[in-house]
């Protein structure tokens, strides 16, 4: 049976009345299993209109009463952790494991977020002058928005929504169109927990959506996670409305593989963070840099063997490494840039553009691939692709190695696997990426610190999470005060001063 799924605005969910559906397949089977309705300008518009009149009374809430909601929140997600998790993969298809992974990190940033209290706490300085007293404030923006992706549908929607409404903003949530169940049951579970109506909606919908939260003057700023086109686009078009906007494209994340290495170490981060989800990470290791020839061959051997024997499943299989991918397009893609590697001369050391799971032959299941002898000048060395892929690019020594992530376009993440100190520091240091992982295939940071890329991975001068955060939520306003006793000084003609 095909589920009828909705928006939620108002605290309810509401039918869509654009007449415009999309549909959600279960990537395992290739069968569709829901259909969503995409949002005209006229729904987004009056999601828009129910979040700014919410927003009034939630700004005014004192902070540790929000955060109380996020308590609740998080109570709530806990009893239903398993049900989200199954939701999530029979939608995105990465393993039930791997999606109780996206929901906790989702859920440490809701954490983080709860102490609110201490975080908004301002600045105060006695005595700037003569009887002047300064003190700082932060104050909510008032609607803001997030367009998030289908790769992470319960983590990085929590990502922008915990700490925009800790903040005391109103939040509308744009998810993906292809895995939308899990942040409209989130949306629900909020409710429950005790936020008001309105304050969180969640509108379904493709570009006819952004563009009318891009452009409506009510929604004063705006993240977005997605590839790096659609990511500049959304940049640009937000700062020419007016808004604030962080925005995170795509990545090419490479892991620097020192000959002092411990090899099976190296060999099992890069399994893990190379096919983990069917590679559809944005800090997904994507290229393996051994250094010298030596530790090169030792290198491709050992992953030649693990990949051949990567176990290729139903998402809900417990024996499964990694499930389907997201869509058939997505399939498509991969093979499409397997085909493109063979023909710019990469060597495939491993090829998985055939791969079926019998008795799924319609499901998006694409094989693991491994190529060798990959240069900077390929294109699948230059562009993302976004599936079970890993490309080793042969580096002559360190100082190439370190050349390589630094000259990409690309600036998300990078890391180096090496037993010796002053490699692992001049590197951290060097290299020209936004997270930096030592003998850590996937530098995420954790919640209280802060996660973006650089260069063309991310657009905007604020990160996700951590404190930059509520600096990107909240605007600062800036108080001096005087109480005079009785003084009477006359008209001052000259800019003030504090002497």
């Amino acid at each position: 049976m095909v589920r009828e799924l909705t928006h939620f605005i108002a605290g309810k969910q509401t039918p869509g009345t654009s007449g415009a559906f999309g549909d959600v397949y279960d990537p395992n089977t290739g069968e569709v299993t829901a259909r969503v309705p995409l949002a005209d300008r006229a729904e987004t518009e009056a999601a828009i209109a129910d979040a700014a009149e919410a927003q009034r009374a939630w700004g005014e809430w004192n902070p540790q009463r929000r955060a109380r909601v996020l308590l609740r929140f998080l109570q709530l997600v806990d009893g239903e952790r398993d049900s989200l998790a199954r939701l999530l993969s029979s939608e995105h298809g990465k393993t039930i494991e791997d999606a109780h992974g996206d929901i906790q990190r989702g859920l440490d940033v809701v954490e983080f977020a709860a102490g609110i209290p201490h975080l908004l706490k301002g600045e105060f300085t006695d005595a700037a002058g003569t009887g002047i007293d300064v003190h700082s404030l932060r104050r909510p923006i008032g609607v803001v928005a997030g367009i998030t992706p289908f790769n992470f549908p319960a983590m990085i929607p929590l990502w922008k929504a915990a700490p925009a409404l800790a903040c005391g903003n109103a939040f509308i949530l744009k998810p993906s169109e292809r895995d939308p169940s899990v942040p409209l049951r989130l949306a629900e579970l909020f409710l429950e927990a005790g936020l008001p109506a309105g304050v969180l909606n969640v509108v379904n919908g493709g570009k006819e959506a952004v563009d009318t939260l891009l452009e409506d003057p009510r929604v004063e700023a705006l993240g977005f996670v997605g590839s790096t086109p659609i990511a500049a686009h959304i940049y640009a078009t937000a700062a020419a409305h007016g808004k604030r906007a962080q925005c995170f494209g795509g990545a090419k994340n490479h892991m620097i593989v020192m000959p002092d290495a411990d090899l099976d170490q190296a060999v099992d981060a890069l399994i893990g963070a190379g096919y983990g989800s069917a590679g559809e990470r944005c800090m997904a290791i994507s290229v393996a840099v051994p250094v010298g020839e030596e530790t090169a061959d030792a290198l491709v051997a050992r992953l030649k063997e693990r990949v051949a024997a990567l176990r290729i499943g139903r998402s809900d299989d417990p024996a499964s490494d990694f499930g389907p991918l997201v869509s058939r397009d997505a399939l498509e893609r991969v093979r499409s840039y397997v085909d493109l590697g063979v023909e710019e001369g990469a060597e495939l050391v491993v090829d998985g553009r055939d791969f079926t799971l019998p008795g799924h032959e319609d499901g998006f299941f694409a094989g693991a691939s491994l190529f060798d002898r990959v240069t900077p000048a390929m294109r699948i060395y230059q562009e993302e692709i976004f599936g079970p892929v890993l490309s080793v690019v042969r580096a002559a020594d360190y100082e190439e190695a370190l050349r390589l992530p630094s000259e990409h376009p690309y600036g998300n993440g990078v890391a180096i696997f090496t037993r010796d100190g002053d490699t692992a520091r001049d590197f951290t240091r060097r290299v020209d990426t936004g997270m930096v992982g030592v003998n850590v295939p996937i530098p995420v940071p954790v919640a209280y610190h802060t996660f973006g890329g650089w260069k063309r991975s991310g657009f905007g001068d604020l990160n996700q999470h951590g404190p930059d955060s509520v600096r990107f939520y909240t605007r600062t306003k800036t108080v001096t005060s005087r109480w005079p006793s009785g003084v009477k000084e006359g008209a001052s003609f000259t800019i003030p001063t504090m002497g």
